[in-house]
């Protein structure tokens, strides 16, 4: 299984981006972006390093409301 992960963007340096999700921070390549205008402020959704696509917030937050309910299923 695949999974894309969620991320503000925090800065952008060409076709790369420092990205924060959860308190962790990653190096993240806009290049699959690259027709996409992406600015700080931005989510984008996160695979092995590449940003896939843009998301709104609210697609993001709740993007990680469902990986914190199926987190909290695996505990259980």
């Amino acid at each position: 299984m695949c999974l894309g992960i969620p991320m503000k963007v925090l800065e952008v340096d060409g076709f790369n981006a420092r990205c924060e999700a959860k308190g962790i921070e990653r190096e993240v390549s806009l290049f699959m972006l690259q027709d996409e205008p992406v600015e700080p402020g931005d989510h984008v959704m996160v695979h092995v390093g590449y940003a896939l696509q843009k998301m709104t917030e609210e697609e993001a937050r709740s993007a990680w409301e469902m990986y914190d309910l199926m987190l909290a299923a695996a505990d259980a």
